[in-house]
Parts: C-alpha cells; sequence; structure tokens
C-alpha cells in the first residue's frame, strides 16, 4: 500500500514538472493563500542549515498581500532569548503563485514558486537561487498535518535532488507571537 501511495506522489509530481522547471499551483489565488502558516517541513542543501536542523522548531509565518499583488511575509520564530520576527516582501511576477525576493544572507535574488496548496490545510513551497540552493517547505494552517501530506513532502524534496538527511520535520513549539 505505501509503495503504491508514493508511486501515485511520485506520479503527480512529475505532472508539475516542465523538465527542471517546478509549475506552480494551478489557478493561484493570492487571496485564500493569505494568512497564517506553520512551517512544518523543511529540507535545505545549503551547509549552514546542517549545524541548525536538529534544533528547528516549527516557526509561524502570516502573508498579507499587497495592492500590488506582492505579497508581505513575517515569519516568527521562538528562541531562547524570546519570540523573533523577521519580514520579507515577495515580489510578484507575471506566473500567478510565483515570487522572486532578495535574501539578505545569501546575497541572492530567490525564487519562490508555491507548488501545491489546498489553501485550507498545507502549502508545498519550493525556493531556489543561482548559487544553486534548493528549499523545500511545507506549510500547514495548523501544526500538525495528515501523515500523507508529509509524505507527499518528502517525496518531492527528494525529486528535487536533496538528499533524505536533508529533510526536518521541526520540533512542535508554542505559537510566536
Amino acid at each position: 500500500m505505501k509503495v503504491v501511495v508514493l508511486l501515485t506522489v511520485l506520479g503527480a509530481l512529475c505532472v508539475l514538472t516542465e523538465g527542471a522547471h517546478i509549475l506552480p499551483q494551478k489557478d493561484f489565488d493570492l487571496q485564500r493563500f493569505a494568512g497564517k502558516w506553520h512551517r512544518v517541513g523543511l529540507a535545505y542543501n545549503s551547509d549552514w542549515f546542517r549545524q541548525y536542523r536538529d534544533s528547528l522548531k516549527i516557526s509561524v509565518g502570516v502573508l498579507v498581500p499587497t495592492e500590488t499583488g506582492s505579497v508581505n511575509v513575517t515569519m516568527w520564530q521562538l528562541k531562547s532569548s524570546g519570540c523573533h520576527s523577521i519580514t520579507f516582501l515577495y515580489e510578484k511576477t507575471d506566473t500567478p503563485g510565483h515570487f522572486k525576493y532578495f535574501s539578505t544572507r545569501s546575497n541572492a535574488l530567490k525564487d519562490i514558486t508555491i507548488v501545491d496548496t489546498n489553501y485550507d490545510e498545507y502549502a508545498l513551497v519550493l525556493k531556489t537561487n543561482p548559487t544553486g540552493n534548493t528549499q523545500v517547505a511545507m506549510y500547514g494552517r495548523k501544526q500538525k498535518l495528515r501523515a500523507e501530506l508529509m509524505e507527499k513532502f518528502k517525496a518531492f524534496s527528494l525529486a528535487q535532488g536533496l538528499p533524505e538527511d536533508s529533510i526536518v520535520i521541526p520540533l512542535a513549539a508554542e505559537d510566536c507571537p
């Protein structure tokens, strides 16, 4: 049964791709996507990520669309020193569900693609940058998602060439803020 589910997920993921280019959610609706999300899964091939992966906790993000179709994203994370936030502007592109933002940490323009979402429960997001770093994140409206959705996240991460040891399910955390 698990093999059938995995093959079905992998088959669906192949439909979402066009060569190496990942297509965003069909008919993406930014207004439905807005609101509070918990990052419940993360896979990343960046070297700095390895040293922090075991201490990661679920973080919270709030997405607020702008009048121009871009998105203000505020992410909160609970650290030992308290609740910390960082804000990004995801700039719209000509393709709904595809955004760009400049990362000051990596000093690079990143592509953000909303690969798959049902708006009410989960969102699978791909971030890439020209330096070759790839990040896959699974977001949920709640801190816990169904097992088959987490399997979908893992399968998609592996399909992007991320090693299994780069896939992390962060520890539960108190909501912050």
